[in-house]
């Protein structure tokens, strides 16, 4: 399934991305998920949507909202769009985003429909809210499954049979029922949620078809009120305490069809599994991308092919790159293990920004202590200023992303730093700015203390 990089824009810089466009549709969401504090522009599976933080400087306080470009008339194509990108975002963060109202106008604006436009909690920091390498559903069976386990999501905290009734569409939809019973029954014991497998135990002691318990005492109880059948009674306890002692195995049914069966990975999935440097691929040699894979290493740069020299931007994201990080150039210096070591260095090579390739695992790391400004060429105030924002910010946990022209970006592991004390970036730029100016020498060491 595709996982493409999803960019990202925020702030005042977010709202440049959409000023002076006439149409747009804005729908108010009832979401679980970290909502962004500032605003968010981002472009997924090429459409645009804006994502309204709920922290807004000189605004009212508004709940979340999302706003995407809609041609006058074209309301509905438009909305169908937005539940298709709220289904996903909501599964992808581990949660859900619905919504409740809409609103077109000329421009863009803030709409709260007063209906459910609640959310649990915000994103911690102003510039942290990401669903890059969101999946991209291109199977109508698979987003009508999502769809269902938004509704189901949802209805878990507000009503619970009617939670039960969209986990069960979530099975149903993919299913006939001959088929449906035989993947119930394996996926069953299959399933690692505690409180499903808890359930199914007690259940299962008391001599019951959970299989089919689940579609009698459950489904069918929930969706029909015909006498003389087991239903669910709104004014019988029991009844309900039934399905919500249930709920936790159908919940669970439901999200193992989505994310194992269709393969739909969440934000941990895509962590745990994505590879970092696949845009480089294309741009190494076939025989030395295969030596690293398998563990290997590359014997001079040119085996390499076009990464090697290659021109690349370094950023603390989501920002832009710093002066000097804007046009470095990609040296390789060593290699082995599946490993290749670069220095990206500065167009005035007065800062060289270290770097190691685990091709073999697919990740790329900083290398902090390899790097630095330089000792032997004439440094600059923006010399000192750019690389101790790095230095310090890195060391702060900021993601760091490297850009070559026609490939997506690759990100680096955040570095957990041993036996620092991590400063405040702006704090320690003035510190060492400071001292260059007193004492304008004409190198400050390897490393910012």
């Amino acid at each position: 399934m595709k996982t493409p990089y999803v960019p990202h824009v925020f702030g005042k810089e977010a709202w440049a991305q959409v000023r002076g466009r006439i149409g747009w549709l804005t729908v108010s969401v009832a979401s679980s998920i970290p909502w962004p504090q500032d605003d968010v522009w981002v472009k997924y599976d090429g459409i645009e949507y804006l994502l309204h933080g709920v922290k807004q400087e000189g605004t009212t306080a508004t709940g979340p909202c999302i706003s995407t470009p809609t041609s006058e008339g074209r309301t509905d194509e438009s909305l169908a769009r937005l539940y298709r990108f709220t289904s996903v975002l909501g599964f992808y963060k581990r949660g859900f985003v619905d919504i409740t109202g809409w609103i077109w106008g000329s421009g863009v604006t803030l709409y709260s429909s007063g209906r459910d436009t609640f959310t649990s909690r915000l994103q911690w920091g102003t510039r942290r809210f990401s669903c890059n390498h969101m999946p991209v559903i291109e199977d109508d069976r698979v987003r009508m499954a999502l769809a269902f386990l938004r509704e189901g999501r949802r209805l878990a905290g507000v009503h619970e049979p009617y939670a039960f009734l969209s986990f069960f569409k979530v099975i149903e939809s993919q299913f006939d029922s001959r088929d449906r019973v035989a993947w119930v029954g394996k996926t069953l014991d299959l399933l690692a949620d505690q409180r499903a497998v808890d359930r199914i135990r007690e259940l299962r002691s008391q001599g019951v078809d959970v299989s089919q318990h689940l579609f009698e005492s459950g489904r069918c109880a929930v969706a029909h009120a015909n006498a003389g059948r087991t239903i669910v009674d709104p004014d019988i306890p029991a009844d309900r305490n039934r399905i919500r002692s249930d709920l936790p195995i159908i919940e669970a049914l439901a999200n193992h069809l989505v994310k194992v069966d269709a393969g739909v990975p969440d934000e941990m999935d895509v962590f745990d599994t994505r590879d970092r440097l696949a845009p480089w691929h294309a741009l190494i040699d076939a025989s030395a991308l295969a030596a690293l894979k398998s563990g290997g290493g590359v014997e001079s740069a040119s085996d390499l092919g076009r990464l090697a020299g290659a021109t690349v931007s370094v950023r603390l994201w989501p920002d832009p790159p710093a002066a000097q990080f804007a046009r470095m150039t990609l040296l390789p210096t060593d290699s082995g293990d599946g490993v290749v070591k670069f220095i990206a260095l500065s167009e005035r090579q007065t800062i060289g920004l270290a770097f190691a390739m685990d091709v073999a695992s697919g990740r790329l790391h900083t290398l902090l202590d390899e790097g630095g400004l330089r000792s032997d060429v004439t440094l600059t105030e923006q010399d000192i200023e750019d690389y101790t924002r790095y230095f310090h910010s890195v060391v702060g946990n900021r993601l760091v992303e490297l850009s070559i022209e026609g490939a997506e970006p690759v990100d680096c592991e955040v570095v957990i730093p041993e036996n620092i004390i991590p400063r405040a970036p702006e704090e320690a730029v003035a510190q060492a700015l400071e001292v260059f100016k007193r004492s304008k020498p004409r190198s400050t060491g390897d490393r910012p203390t």
